[in-house]
């Protein structure tokens, strides 16, 4: 869709809203909601796209005030420390799971959702939430592997062993987070990405530490400039932010792995610390519309739980085969659940082991001087970063 044509659209989606989203009166004279969501995760307006929380103030008269988290831990520790009011939070799947199991969720009234009726039957009953109470579905998305075409050998792409190829030493990038790494590790081994067998966890560790030889850096968002770039040719990310690298780099490809690979969805939920409800609701109401989803989802590069958002999509977001994978390839993804805390500690103590496999007699020198570097390089890496994208979703995130 060409940038003129946008800029003329969001005329008519906001004409188009205060038709079909339906302001509950309280929520108008409440007058303002807190929302809760990762960085740069909606359209914002730029690029010639719609500014969705701007659209929506246009037409419901409620104010936002839009704050956000780098990690669903973090802002899992401020609902459960409190001191803080949230009104709409949008967590991972196997977080919204936890929050439920633990009370940190309202249910939702529906009655003050029904765009509710465009989410995909696929996204609901939920094993995160499977009675469609607590959550409705914003985004969703797959992992697979990021490559560069002009030095890696296709024949060697289709499996997440792409990851132990010793062809690629030293331009091999990894997750730096325990559960993505160990789900890349326990599906290689043929094992479910919610394994809680010790064992299984085990073998898991030991086969990332046969990795660590061959890996040139433990990352997050610092995948796109290194691919991009070329300064590393093979790493694990997801598919939306795979798109928006393209643009920048055209000799990158996506893989699906044979062995399965991790399907999240992120979902808006209502949690108990709210003090405007029904605000809230208009607020999710509205993201669910198509038009809003639509144009949305297209800026962010991720996928629309929503069929019919596809139609006020560009024709080559709305078709692509890495942003709506054929259902063949969708069978093989696996949804995060959460791990209980034993599990997780166990994950995280060998996570540590394998980290540091190698680096003790140094350990603390190299400790200190890493975190120095790690702390200018973010900084000047965060002020240097202008294009958009989801970057920090994945950062520091143990999912």
């Amino acid at each position: 869709m060409k940038k003129t044509v946008k800029l003329l659209s969001v005329l008519c989606v906001l004409a188009l809203c205060l038709s079909l989203c339906p302001i509950p009166a309280a929520a108008a004279e409440e007058n303002v909601i807190n929302v809760y969501n990762w960085g740069q995760y909606i359209s914002d307006g730029s690029d010639g796209y719609l500014d969705v929380n701007a659209a929506f103030e246009e037409a419901t008269g409620i104010k936002v005030n839009y704050m956000t988290f780098d990690s669903n831990e973090s802002m899992y520790t401020k609902l459960k420390t409190g001191g803080s009011s949230y009104d709409v939070i949008i967590p991972s799947d196997y977080m919204i799971g936890r929050l439920i199991d633990e009370g940190l969720l309202q249910p939702l009234n529906f009655d003050n959702i029904p765009n509710y009726q465009y989410i995909d039957e696929a996204y609901r009953n939920t094993e995160y939430d499977p009675d469609n109470v607590y959550s409705v579905p914003y985004t969703w998305g797959t992992v697979g592997i990021i490559y560069n075409s002009a030095y890696v050998d296709e024949e060697d792409v289709g499996s997440w062993d792409l990851l132990w190829n010793e062809k690629y030493a030293g331009k091999i990038l990894m997750f730096d987070n325990p559960r993505d790494a160990f789900g890349i590790a326990q599906l290689l081994l043929g094992y479910s990405l919610n394994s809680r067998d010790e064992e299984e966890l085990r073998q898991a560790a030991d086969k990332l530490l046969e990795q660590k030889p061959l890996v040139q850096a433990y990352v997050m968002d610092q995948i796109f400039d290194k691919m991009e770039r070329g300064e590393a040719w093979v790493a694990p990310y997801y598919a939306g932010d795979y798109l928006l690298m393209a643009e920048e780099n055209p000799d990158l490809r996506f893989c699906f792995p044979e062995e399965g690979f991790h399907l999240f969805i992120d979902a808006m939920c209502i949690p108990t610390c709210a003090t405007n409800k029904e605000g809230a609701e208009a607020y999710i109401n509205f993201l669910c519309s198509p038009e809003i989803s639509g144009q949305n989802l297209e800026y962010l590069g991720y996928s629309t739980p929503e069929t019919e958002a596809k139609n006020y999509m560009d024709e080559s977001v709305s078709t692509s085969e890495i942003a709506y994978p054929p259902e063949e390839v969708l069978a093989r993804g696996q949804n995060f659940l959460y791990l209980d805390t034993e599990t997780t500690q166990l994950m995280d103590s060998l996570w540590l082991e394998v980290k540091t496999e190698g680096n003790r007699d140094l350990g603390p020198i190299i400790g200190i001087g890493a975190a120095v570097v790690l702390v200018a390089a973010f900084f000047i890496y965060r002020s240097a970063r202008s294009k958009r994208g989801r970057g920090g979703r994945g950062s520091g995130a143990k999912k």
